[in-house]
């Protein structure tokens, strides 16, 4: 009777694993399809060669880089033994890495939390906008803000007529500590705290596209559900880029620049998505609604 109770165990097992590869290898495809995954690094290329760009990110590099190195420091000199001193028992030898790592991931988050909301956020605006602009958007770009004349697209960008991005959130600093303790889990488990990073930031990367289309938060929902792949893929290039001591704001600013790069692609269908495209599904939704 226990050798029948093993095997059906096992026989669930194989299945429940079948089903999780099947799975992950749908999202994967889907993301392959996207592209998304070239985004942040295409961010980073078209940032590095139009100077232009470089301009709200200029106006905050001094207290940007004073930021960053301060709460890395601060966090290296301060949690580094103690939180080596937890994860040693279920990491071993690998916990002075993954110590590091989690510093990494902690400080990036306290620079994002900070930065973001007093330091970064009309600068960022202005970089996602003014790299529309640079692409030929300005179509949708005139939606949420008063365009100039003339060639730098920066100079072009006047008033805002609608917010900019949504600050950093109390429910997603809730998240990022309640999934804090999976880092006590060896490897697997900070390999699985980025992931969900990264789907959550992925979730925010195209919130001012959404705003500049005017869709609902019902609307932004069927995309980003019909999109997870591709979005959980950009959102964790994007983390890992960010987890970088130092460059974090450089990345977030080359991170949004491929944001925008990304819309833009959308917007003149020049990408390949899953389940149709943008100015379509603006449509589906309102019939929904």
């Amino acid at each position: 009777m226990s050798t029948g109770f093993v095997g059906h165990m096992q026989s669930k097992a194989q299945e429940v694993a079948k089903e999780d590869y099947d799975k992950a290898r749908v999202l994967l495809s889907e993301a392959a399809k996207s592209g998304s995954y070239m985004y942040p690094f295409k961010g980073i290329i078209y940032f590095l060669t139009h100077r232009s760009l470089w301009k709200p990110f200029a106006s905050r590099i001094i207290p940007i880089l004073g930021l960053s190195i301060g709460v890395f420091g601060t966090m290296l000199f301060l949690t580094y033994v103690p939180q080596l001193a937890i994860l040693v028992f279920v990491n071993g030898p690998l916990a002075v890495f993954t110590t590091v790592l989690l510093i990494l991931n902690e400080s990036s988050t306290i620079v994002s939390l900070i930065s973001r909301n007093f330091l970064l956020q009309d600068a960022l605006v202005d970089t996602f906008d003014g790299t529309l602009v640079s692409r030929d958007a300005t179509t949708i770009v005139s939606q949420g803000r008063h365009l100039k004349s003339g060639d730098d697209p920066i100079s072009r960008l006047g008033k805002m007529v609608k917010n900019p991005f949504s600050k950093f959130t109390p429910k997603a600093l809730i998240r990022y500590i309640m999934y804090l303790p999976l880092n006590f889990i060896p490897v697997i488990g900070t390999v699985m705290f980025i992931l969900i990073q990264g789907r959550g930031r992925g979730e925010s990367v195209h919130s001012r596209y959404f705003q500049l289309k005017e869709w609902s938060s019902t609307q932004q929902k069927d995309w980003l559900s019909r999109h997870t792949a591709p979005y959980t893929t950009f959102g964790t290039i994007a983390t890992l880029l960010e987890m970088i001591p130092i460059l974090s704001s450089f990345f977030a600013f080359t991170n949004t620049v491929g944001a925008a790069l990304w819309a833009a692609d959308i917007e003149q269908k020049n990408t390949n998505m899953t389940e149709g495209t943008a100015p379509n599904l603006r449509e589906s939704a309102k019939k929904v609604e």
